[in-house]
């Protein structure tokens, strides 16, 4: 009988190893394998530590940012608060953006949550709106502006910082469209002030501000203006010397003449000398031979 179980126990360890696909009418269970134990299994988008009986693994996945431990029955945390997380740190004006929420943990890990099971909203600055799915867009700005929006989940609120990016220079409010960077507009006039307008002289020196925008000037200082004069050239009469200031570097100027003054008479003076001292510019003219030459300077603001 001792020799009878032994070699019982031996087919039933010969069974017991021999797995193979099962099925009913119920179920399929495919043709068993035997895994890598506790190695790392690793991809593009995740790393797993794997455990082996009671000893503990951790997995991470970069997006959303997932930390999960493994290795009991059971794993225990206790929420701690909620983490909202943007696709980018920035987004253009008018733009839109995919917000991220997860749940942190007790113990340094993190449960990834559904975007659409967050309640969403704008908590400052200029977003028009986050939806549903958590996809924030940004409004109109005149310059880089910082905004933050806001998810709640389960008794838990997270925020995110965002910045909107000004890519659009003429766009924003009552200065939208009207040829001058409101950037510059706020920077001298303030939000919405019709003192702003581009055929306005506010300060009275007889420099409109779309004239004074382009040539780098205040608009609310009367003493910043820009001067033009022409002198002559001691001792050569055939020449003449077409003085202006301010000029700034990141300006370009270009001075044009015409004997008559009619609008298909001007042309680009050719063959003079320039020379600058700080921000005057001083442009001689060689052929200053004519009875009677007008002098005139393009400005333009890249």
């Amino acid at each position: 009988m001792k020799t009878q179980s032994l070699i019982l126990f031996a087919i039933a360890c010969a069974v017991s190893v021999q797995a193979g696909p099962r099925s009913s009418a119920n179920y399929t269970i495919a043709t068993d394998t035997a895994d890598g134990g506790g190695k790392r299994a690793a991809s593009a988008s995740y790393t797993n530590d794997a455990s082996a009986g009671s000893i503990a693994g951790i997995s991470t996945v970069a997006s959303p940012v997932e930390t999960a431990k493994s290795g009991y029955v059971g794993q225990l945390y206790e929420v701690t608060g909620l983490t909202v997380t943007s696709a980018s740190p920035t987004v253009n004006e008018t733009a839109t953006v995919q917000l991220n929420a997860s749940q942190s943990l007790d113990d340094a890990t993190f449960l990834a949550v559904s975007a659409a099971s967050v309640a969403w909203s704008v908590q400052s600055g200029p977003l028009t709106g986050v939806n549903t799915s958590g996809v924030a867009t940004a409004g109109t700005v005149y310059q880089n502006t910082a905004a933050t929006a806001q998810g709640v989940y389960l008794g838990h609120t997270g925020a995110a910082g965002l910045t909107v990016v000004n890519t659009l220079p003429d766009n924003f409010g009552s200065y939208a469209g009207d040829g001058l960077d409101d950037a510059w507009q706020n920077q001298y006039f303030g939000l919405n002030n019709p003192n702003a307008a581009p055929l306005i002289d506010p300060d009275g020196d007889g420099q409109n501000n779309s004239f004074e925008f382009t040539a780098g000037l205040v608009p609310t200082n009367p003493l910043s203006r820009f001067l033009l004069r022409i002198e002559p050239v001691a001792g050569e009469p055939a020449r003449k010397r077409l003085v202006f200031s301010p000029r700034y570097n990141h300006r370009t100027y270009h001075v044009v003449t015409s004997t008559t003054l009619e609008a298909a008479s001007w042309s680009a003076l050719t063959g003079g000398i320039v020379s600058d001292n700080g921000t005057e510019r001083s442009v001689t003219d060689t052929a200053a031979t004519e009875p009677k030459k007008f002098y005139r300077v393009e400005i333009t603001n890249p």
